[in-house]
């Protein structure tokens, strides 16, 4: 959810064996958060409802850890790379909104669950994507390059395409969710890479803490989301589960698929992998939240716990099959 990153890059470019350590207790560690948080949300949603109007300020946090993580060199890479960028980038926004539309029609979704899982499908990357790339020995510079810019144009593009895809199951208002991830998602990145332009040396002294600041953030925004839903997710809960698996496992075949038949390699292949198939969940919660109803925000908590996993169970394959 968010993508969020999870872990901080530079914990990945560093290589060796600590470096491995440290990721894999992450993607193992923020799952397991998740699914506590969301098990509190449920078991007493009473004492959570009331913090719904927060989401938005939380994803802010998740946002500007991941501002921090952002340097100069990221932003080259971009520019060095345009063409596998560009594939990334469309691939993203072209794959998994249109596997969410489909999916949310050949299972006849009711129109909350549908314009949720639309709506996680038309989010920017994940935020444990860098990272899992890194455990599945993929292109991590490509895999952050293609992040970064899908966040940043998320403003400009997931908004239209919801307009477009979920418009028959729930009336978008496009507008105002364009205000909405300009506040939550672009102006916390840009500031956090700011404050990283300018302040680096501080910024350094606590990079290894930001991943657990995203963790425990994103985690409160599953709890609150849950337990806004609590009363309708037993009804729901196999439905949305087999439209989830279904969404994220899609998207990582496909994206793998796309890399490799623009004959990017393996490694950079891996990373599209990743960068489509996992999502910016904690931004699909809050804009379902705020714009449709709790309801169509379940999607969005499941997907966050479970593309998580099997980012992490995909990741630990992929790697043993390269070492073979």
């Amino acid at each position: 959810m968010s993508t969020e990153r999870i872990s901080p890059k530079p914990v990945a470019a560093q290589g060796g064996p600590t470096a491995d350590r440290t990721a894999r207790l992450a993607v193992t560690v923020f799952p397991l958060l998740v699914l506590a948080a969301g098990g509190v949300g449920l078991a007493a949603p009473a004492h959570f409802t009331g913090w719904a109007p927060a989401v938005p300020y939380l994803l802010g946090v998740v946002m500007f850890t991941m501002g921090l993580t952002l340097t100069p060199p990221d932003f080259r890479a971009v520019a060095k790379r345009p063409w596998a960028v560009g594939l990334g980038l469309v691939a993203h926004y072209v794959i998994m909104p249109g596997l969410g539309w489909l999916i949310a029609t050949v299972l006849d979704l009711p129109p909350q669950l549908a314009a949720g899982v639309i709506l996680v499908g038309c989010a920017p990357s994940g935020t444990a994507s860098n990272v899992v790339t890194y455990l599945a020995r993929g292109d991590v510079a490509l895999s952050v390059s293609v992040a970064t810019v899908s966040t940043l144009v998320a403003p400009l593009v997931t908004p239209p395409l919801t307009l477009l895809l979920a418009d028959r199951f729930l009336d978008v208002d496009a507008g105002a969710m364009v205000g909405d991830i300009l506040r939550t998602v672009l102006v916390p990145v840009v500031g956090g890479a700011l404050v990283r332009a300018f302040a680096g040396r501080y910024v350094d002294r606590v990079l290894r803490a930001l991943p657990w600041v995203s963790a425990l953030t994103i985690s409160v925004i599953v709890l609150v989301v849950v337990s806004g839903s609590a009363a309708r997710i037993k009804d729901a809960a196999g439905l949305v589960l087999l439209a989830v698996v279904l969404h994220n496992t899609l998207g990582l075949a496909l994206g793998y698929a796309s890399g490799r038949l623009a004959r990017l390699g393996r490694p950079a292949s891996r990373a599209m992998a990743f960068e489509v198939g996992m999502q910016n969940s904690g931004l699909a919660a809050s804009l379902a939240t705020a714009h449709f109803s709790p309801a169509a925000a379940l999607p969005a908590a499941v997907f966050s716990v479970w593309h998580n996993v099997s980012g992490a169970a995909v990741a630990a394959w992929m790697s043993r099959s390269r070492r073979a």
